[in-house]
């Protein structure tokens, strides 16, 4: 996570300050290998954990981090398979809703 130092700084100030920082490409190139599916996967979720902790600190509302992420999720979805594929893929959303699969309670069993 790109640390700013002041902590109490407003997210408007964090997101200038980010923006500016994205202008100015970096003038070395670091090489790695594509990680594995898996630890990719990992990778994303503690990205998503610690922008969303951060929004959350910020006062932004859970339901609407939720509906956000869930519209951007989509979206990127769509972008990279298609509506056909994305639409049969969310079919069984609620199936897998009602088993618990999204129910942290149980996914820390």
């Amino acid at each position: 996570m790109l640390q700013l130092g002041d902590q109490t700084r407003s997210a408007g100030e964090r997101a200038q300050r980010l923006s500016s920082f994205m202008s100015h490409p970096a003038s070395y190139s670091l090489h790695r290998d594509p990680l594995p599916d898996h630890e990719q996967k990992q990778a994303a979720l503690s990205y998503l954990h610690e922008a969303w902790a951060e929004a959350r600190h910020d006062g932004v509302d859970g339901d609407c981090l939720a509906q956000a992420s869930l519209f951007t999720a989509l979206a990127e979805l769509v972008s990279t398979y298609g509506e056909d594929a994305v639409a049969k893929f969310v079919e069984g959303l609620p199936a897998r809703v009602r088993n618990g699969e999204f129910s942290l309670s149980l996914a820390r069993q």
